[in-house]
């Protein structure tokens, strides 16, 4: 019997792709949900997968629910979320999300004498970042790091799919504008395909080298985030003329953006976090391919 997976944030766009590759590949999987009514939808998945109601992501829920595991389960945490209100050195979303959780998680772990933890960080996650985003993912790691646990992490460039909210959202919002006022044109991604991640994240269960490392995943090319906007026009059969704008313009966007109703498109602090470039460092290689055997996934691939 494969070691059982517990799936923190599997509800989520990458954590759908997760859960789907751990049932191909035959791992029992625990999901825990804040949202009872998706429990049903959780389970229909496949007959090894487990909803369980979490109510909160608080010391007291995660010690319940840590009491029904055993030390040989594997725990993966996603949980993430890419906006917060102003705080230092990282706003209180951004800190409860990215630090606070997973100090509870780990704690949990310890108590109950779980060691594997696999936890997703960002590529460009620093302590000393320029974003409130990029400093609390770092925060996050330096804790993850000296936790006692058998840790991996994995720090991802923007992540790409059929059904993400980034091409499909810049994609949608072209679709309404003959033109596209863009900050941050010239900035420098290396989009990777959700299938990868998932594939790298399943991987490291069974590969006690991974233990005590820290992984880039990026895809095979370098984008600018005015080519990842032209891409997406593509994709939904659109060609729209990008206008680049001036750094103090580009926050005033960012600051009408936040404040407009519905999903925030873009924060300052996601400007912020573009001022270091989210790609492999020179000369790094691909840890998709040299460490976990996996050809990366060209952005291209969406036009199939």
């Amino acid at each position: 019997m494969k070691d059982r997976v517990v799936l923190i944030g599997g509800s989520g766009f990458v954590g759908n792709n997760i859960s789907k590759r751990l049932t191909f590949c035959e791992y029992p999987s625990i999901i825990p949900t804040r949202h009872q009514d998706l429990i049903a939808e959780i389970e229909s998945k496949n007959v090894l997968v487990r909803g369980v109601h979490l109510p909160d992501f608080s010391p007291a829920s995660l010690n319940e629910f840590f009491k029904t595991l055993t030390p040989e389960d594997v725990v993966i945490n996603l949980i993430g979320v890419l906006h917060s209100s102003k705080g230092t050195p990282c706003g209180p979303e951004f800190a409860h999300a990215h630090v606070e959780i997973p100090q509870m998680i780990m704690a949990a772990m310890k108590q109950r004498g779980l060691k594997r933890y696999i936890h997703m960080s960002a590529l460009g996650a620093d302590i000393n970042g320029p974003s409130m985003y990029l400093r609390s993912k770092g925060v996050a790691e330096e804790f993850v790091k000296s936790s006692g646990l058998d840790w991996t992490i994995f720090r991802p460039s923007v992540i790409f799919g059929n059904n993400d909210n980034f091409i499909n959202m810049f994609g949608k919002l072209q679709k309404y504008f003959p033109v596209m006022p863009l900050a941050g044109a010239k900035n420098l991604f290396q989009p990777v395909a959700v299938t990868d991640v998932a594939n790298a994240f399943i991987a490291s269960i069974d590969m006690p080298q991974t233990i005590h490392r820290s992984y880039d995943l990026a895809g095979p090319e370098v984008f600018t985030l005015a080519q990842i906007i032209q891409f997406a026009a593509k994709k939904e059969g659109l060609k729209r003329p990008i206008i680049p704008l001036p750094a103090w313009m580009g926050y005033i966007q960012a600051l009408v953006l936040e404040n407009v109703p519905g999903p925030t498109i873009m924060s300052r602090d996601n400007l912020d976090s573009m001022k270091v470039p989210s790609v492999l460092p020179t000369n790094e290689p691909n840890a998709l391919m040299n460490v976990f055997g996996i050809t990366p996934t060209s952005l291209e691939s969406l036009m199939n």
